[in-house]
């Protein structure tokens, strides 16, 4: 059963609608998308800090790692490339960063801002192998752009 990302982008929009705190936009997120889907295990925001630097924000789950450069794992290969990274298979992705020993897959969104600057990453792990498809590559890249690119 697939998520149902119509329903999910209204609630969000209702829940965000006037807010402009980034970090207040990303704990929303984390908490909807993160309860929306029982494949997600561990979903937050790493934020850009400084130049080449990610520093874990807001998420739901167990800890993550507190900060990832950009020329590590999959988290930095998003913020370095701005293209989402989709990884069926974790043990499989070189330099991957293991903050969970459970996560199989992984998928990774670049968060831009009104002006096109990547501002963060939105980093979703499961347990499960193969768990995320071009379908939430296009749901959540839709909710992301909606609510940080306005």
């Amino acid at each position: 059963m697939s998520l149902d990302y119509a329903s999910l982008t209204k609630t969000i929009a209702a829940l965000t609608d006037g807010e402009t705190d980034e970090v207040a936009l990303m704990a929303t997120l984390a908490c909807e998308i993160h309860h929306a889907d029982d494949r997600f295990d561990w979903t937050g925001f790493y934020r850009v800090t400084e130049p080449g630097l990610l520093k874990i924000g807001p998420y739901q789950g167990g800890h993550g790692c507190l900060q990832i450069p950009f020329d590590k794992g999959v988290c930095g290969a998003a913020a370095c490339t701005g293209e989402v990274q989709l990884v069926p298979d974790v043990d499989a992705f070189p330099g991957h960063i293991a903050c969970a020993s459970s996560t199989r897959s992984e998928i990774v969104l670049p968060v831009r801002n009104a002006a096109g600057e990547i501002i963060a990453v939105l980093d979703i792990d499961s347990d499960q192998p193969d768990a995320f498809t071009e379908e939430d590559t296009k749901g959540l890249s839709a909710i992301l752009s909606s609510v940080f690119s306005r």
